[in-house]
């Protein structure tokens, strides 16, 4: 395994240090002001906007998309140490346009999508003139079984008619959000993984309601948001549908692999932004007489952390490297593991820090308290831990048996 950055990589991985100490990490309590003082929350704060142009003009621009025509053209090992620092502060993705679920929608369109649907669609979100969302998650089923998936797309014509609701669309509360990839079954008596496919919303669609904004943890998560979204009675015309009638989880496999491994790779620069600020503090804080970082529990921590972190990176850049010179599906086994271990070695990191700055930390005066509700829902949006561990064991079964699951002791 080769995880030597590229001399390019090297260059960007600069820039964007660069780009972060001078216009972000300054700029994060006028972002938070700027969004609570708006006439509402739900529209992208100016400092975003203004950001956005510096990085367009200093080529910091789709650095995900591996199409060297329309994005960068990085693989995985150079794009992941460019994507842990934006993931430092959890709107600087943005500001490069890599930010979810843009990036993943934009893969779809990219390697799905017709002529016409990358003209109206993709164009617009690679210049970030617009935005989107993903729908395919539903309150009234387990969707981490996607097959459970019930909202219904039926051909009429020309066109489809979809009925459902929707939640977790995460993007519906920005007014620049203009489309949805909606996922849903074409065919309930197809075989269990061709039912599904996927097929572009219009979010003005008539029939399409937002029900309401749902809190992560408290957090509302502005100015993009989650909503619980009604489609009632729906209708696009059919050439909305995306590669053709039961691809869905063909589609939703081919997203799901970069789409994992970019936010484990940000989630690492949230740990590493978290050991900054409990070390930090550590450095400032005294309880009778000493320093914090001068007590034993807390340089455990710290070791730990660095610990932690490190072999998290690791993990994070074989799969990458698996990807890159393999293909995503023969790394799915470790796209797997990573999608299960970052969020989990994230929260611990975070949590350490969350204790250091005691109550301070439990406060939105430091990040440390969002950091963690985000992170904790990353152990379930893209999958929960349990659906990873399940696909890991039964690949670890298989290449130790061989064929498995075919009927046969394992005693």
């Amino acid at each position: 395994m080769d995880f030597e950055l590229s001399p390019r990589t090297h260059e960007l991985k600069a820039k964007i240090e660069a780009f972060m100490d001078e216009y972000v990490y300054p700029n994060e309590e006028l972002y938070d002001e700027q969004l609570n003082s708006q006439d509402s929350r739900w529209q992208l704060p100016m400092i975003v906007q203004d950001l956005k142009k510096v990085a367009r003009s200093e080529g910091l621009w789709n650095l995900f998309l591996p199409d060297s025509k329309l994005g960068a053209g990085l693989t995985n090992v150079e794009y992941a140490p460019l994507c842990e620092i934006m993931g430092r502060v959890h709107w600087a993705p943005e500001i490069f346009n890599c930010s979810a679920p843009d990036t993943g929608n934009m893969e779809v369109l990219h390697m799905y999508g017709t002529h016409e649907q990358q003209n109206q669609w993709l164009r617009p979100l690679l210049d970030g003139e617009i935005r989107s969302a993903f729908a395919m998650t539903e309150p009234a089923v387990a969707s981490s079984d996607a097959s459970n998936i019930e909202c219904s797309i039926r051909r009429d014509g020309d066109e489809y008619v979809i009925n459902g609701r929707k939640w977790w669309t995460s993007g519906m509360g920005d007014p620049r959000c203009k489309i949805m990839i909606v996922m849903g079954k074409t065919d309930p008596k197809a075989t269990k993984y061709q039912q599904q496919s996927q097929v572009l919303v219009p979010t003005n669609t008539l029939g399409v309601e937002i029900k309401r904004m749902l809190p992560v943890m408290g957090y509302d998560d502005a100015p993009h948001g989650h909503g619980e979204v009604l489609f009632n009675n729906v209708r696009v015309p059919i050439e909305n549908m995306i590669l053709g009638e039961g691809r869905g989880f063909e589609i939703a496999q081919g997203r799901l692999g970069p789409g994992r491994i970019h936010h484990c790779m940000r989630v690492i620069g949230v740990a590493e932004r978290a050991l900054e600020l409990l070390c930090s503090r550590a450095a400032e804080r005294e309880t009778w007489g000493r320093l914090l970082a001068d007590r034993g529990i807390t340089q455990e921590r710290i070791a730990q952390s660095r610990i932690d972190i490190d072999m998290c990176r690791l993990l994070v850049m074989k799969a990458a490297w698996k990807m890159d010179t393999a293909g995503n599906k023969e790394a799915r086994q470790e796209i797997a593991m990573i999608k299960v271990a970052a969020p989990k070695m994230a929260l611990e990191v975070i949590d350490r820090a969350l204790q250091i700055h005691g109550g301070g930390g439990m406060t939105n005066d430091f990040p440390i308290a969002y950091m963690l509700a985000h992170t904790r829902a990353m152990r379930l949006f893209d999958g929960p831990d349990e659906v990873h561990r399940q696909q890991i064991a039964r690949l670890e079964l298989r290449r130790q048996l061989g064929g498995y699951p075919k009927q046969r002791s394992l005693n």
